[in-house]
């Protein structure tokens, strides 16, 4: 059984123009190799269908989800074939907050396969949220010390997942068009994904973001 961090996939990054657009202990970033940007539509494009859509710089489909709802118990991130790159599942359980397990491909109903990574919706009971904490990303269910924080605003499109060292490994960034006056909206934005970090984990946070913060 695979398990994170050790877990990396060779699946490509994501973006829908053809412009130009770390540390850590996984994932050591390799000297001058250029970031992922990949351009993220939330919009499935399969008839009928809500999803999502994501396109590398060179105008090709990557990852995409369809058939998606809103607070769903399964969310499936496949590539640009259709095939099951992560899922996660929505954790029951008593208390606050939103929990999801993060399992590598696809799994069964009857799976007892574990999962990789868990992410929690961060709670703010009190007051005083200064680093606009999102979520947290554990490598175990029962780890008391998280292994990323995503901090930011989902909702403005404008997030950074860092590390443990605080190192900045992927960002979500609104999408700038390239003449003067157009304007994506908040449908249409990127993510920059930092070598040596994987880009289908960072597209399954976005999810994950989009159902903890929509």
């Amino acid at each position: 059984m695979r398990m994170f961090p050790k877990f990396r996939w060779h699946s490509r990054a994501v973006h829908e123009e053809r412009d130009s657009e770390q540390e850590n202990k996984a994932y050591p970033r390799t000297e001058g190799s250029p970031c992922e940007s990949l351009t993220v539509w939330r919009k499935s494009l399969v008839i009928s269908c809500e999803g999502f859509t994501v396109i590398d710089s060179d105008g090709n489909l990557v990852y995409r989800v369809d058939n998606y709802i809103e607070h769903p118990e399964e969310v499936v991130l496949m590539d640009g074939a259709g095939k099951s790159v992560l899922t996660m599942r929505r954790r029951r359980k008593l208390g606050l907050g939103d929990c999801w397990l993060v399992f590598d491909g696809e799994v069964d109903n009857g799976s007892a396969e574990s999962p990789i990574l868990c992410v929690r919706k961060h709670v703010n009971i009190l007051q005083g949220n200064t680093n606009n904490v999102l979520a947290y990303v554990y490598r175990g269910t029962s780890d008391k010390r998280h292994a990323f924080s995503v901090e930011g605003s989902y909702a403005h499109r404008m997030c950074k997942v860092l590390d443990e060292s605080k190192e900045v490994v992927a960002e979500i960034k609104r999408k700038e068009a390239n003449s003067k006056g157009v304007s994506f909206g908040i449908d249409v934005f990127q993510l920059i994904v930092q070598p040596g970090f994987d880009a289908g984990f960072a597209m399954a946070l976005v999810l994950l973001l989009d159902q903890m913060f929509c």
